[in-house]
Order: C-alpha cells, then structure tokens, then sequence
C-alpha cells in the first residue's frame, strides 16, 4: 500500500531552518504531484508548497521567498527546506501525494518556533 512518511520536524528559534523530509512508497512517486501542507491548532490544513512531476512549483504567499521544495526521484522522495522561520510557522506540516483521483497523505511531523 501506498506510504507516505514525513521526518525532520522539531523545535527552533524564530530566524532558524528546518528541512522536512518526506519518503513515499508504494507508488510511481515520479508521476505524482507532491505537495507539502499545514495544520496550525483550530485552523484549517493550508497549502504550503507543491511540486508537480515536471518540477513545476508554487508555494503560499505567507512562505514564498522563505521555503523551497524540491523533489528526488531517484530516492522517492520530497523536501521542504525552511529558513527564516516565523512563530507563525508552528503547525503540523502533512505530505501530499496525488494524480487524478488518487490523493495520499502522510501522518504529519510537527514543527514548532518559539523562542
């Protein structure tokens, strides 16, 4: 079955980076759209980032400049490298793979910033 299986979450100082990981399985990781998403406490889950299979990217404008994913095929995997990270950043950042009807997530990995 399809696995998603994010790592890389923790705990940082505000202006610190994160690089979150994300290993799929399961599935012909190179012909799905991979994206990036989060959920901070009593608010809705957001897109963050989206990488499509030709490397087309868009990103939310909360992290445009700061964020950058990016993907390897070769290791079935997809990335979301942080800096300059805000408060405003905490939330539970969750893996998305999809293509057509098909749509899979990740369990998510927390990430906090708080001085």
């Amino acid at each position: 079955q399809v696995q998603l299986v994010e790592s890389g979450g923790g705990l940082v100082q505000p202006g610190e980076s994160l690089r979150l990981s994300c290993a799929a399985s399961g599935l012909t990781f190179s012909i799905y759209t991979m994206a990036w998403y989060r959920q901070a406490p009593g608010k809705q889950r957001d897109l963050v980032a989206r990488i499509t299979n030709i490397r087309s990217t868009n990103y939310s404008d909360s992290v445009k400049g700061r964020f950058t994913i990016s993907r390897d095929n070769a290791k079935n995997t997809v990335y979301l490298q942080m800096n300059s990270l805000k408060p405003e950043d905490t939330a539970i950042y969750y893996c998305n793979a999809g293509i057509n009807q098909y749509d899979y997530w990740g369990q998510g990995t927390q990430v906090t910033v708080s001085s």
